[in-house]
């Protein structure tokens, strides 16, 4: 069931081994909250971008995906137009036969009055994976930001019609602020506060609240994050518990 059927199975067991916004989530200095597509250039023409990252601790939505242990994240995206597809994977540690995670995604971009849009499908798969965890989860999403200067607003929504026969929504919002250089770094504080709302229980986590804040130094086509996360819940601890990660990512072209 992937990502949600072993965040199920880690929920009724306490400290057992077992982690969202840009390719790697590294670029928009909200490390690790969500896997999205760059901004899509408004020429008409086909582009692509990379990035490849390394963290101390691979967390999705609050919870450590790889049991509190660092591992490596790349990312490819085509995007032509307002629209876009890409991939992205991660190391991950369940405790079973999966050692990678693969996410396909594709949506379109409009912008209206200085809104950007972002609707899209995420296809969440485990290669490796065998028997009852060959299960996918699939997620809608819904997101808008607008930049005010140097201060980016955001806002999205996720869903998912079946993980384990149930659905569940995702609600997450972030800000972010562009600091004055320092030296060769440009700096960015960001934070992101999400709610899981678990409509039939299909998650085994409930419903649950998770925020992280962090410092992104870029330079050239090198980023440093360093965040913050927490969560609400009791279990899975301690996957769910306060924690600090340190990421760098490069990204090309």
């Amino acid at each position: 069931m992937g990502k949600y059927r072993r965040m199920s199975k880690l929920a009724g067991i306490a400290g057992a081994s077992l982690m969202a916004l840009s390719g790697a989530a590294l670029a928009d200095g909200y490390y690790g909250s969500v896997k999205d597509a760059p901004p899509p250039k408004p020429e008409r023409e086909l582009s692509f971008s990379a990035t490849l990252t390394g963290t101390s601790d691979y967390v999705f939505r609050g919870v450590s995906q790889t049991n509190q242990e660092p591992t490596i994240q790349g990312s490819f995206d085509l995007s032509y137009g307002i629209f876009y597809a890409g991939v992205w994977g991660s190391g991950v540690d369940f405790g079973d036969d999966a050692t990678t995670e693969l996410d396909w995604y594709a949506g379109f971009k409009p912008v209206w009055n200085d809104f950007e849009f972002d609707f899209g499908v995420i296809l969440y798969t485990y290669p490796g994976a065998s028997g009852y965890d060959l299960i996918q989860v699939t997620e809608l999403k819904a997101g808008v930001s607008k930049s005010f200067d140097k201060l980016g607003v955001g806002g999205v929504v996720y869903y998912s019609p079946d993980i384990n026969g149930y659905e569940h929504v995702v609600v997450e919002g972030t800000l972010s602020y562009e600091l004055p250089k320092l030296a060769m770094f440009t700096p960015t504080v960001s934070g992101l506060v999400g709610y899981q709302d678990d409509i039939s229980g299909g998650t085994g986590l409930g419903d649950y609240t998770y925020w992280n804040a962090g410092l992104s130094l870029a330079v050239e086509k090198l980023t440093f994050d360093f965040r913050y996360w927490d969560t609400d819940l009791s279990n899975p601890a301690p996957l769910a518990d306060e924690r600090f990660v340190f990421s760098v990512g490069v990204s090309l072209p």
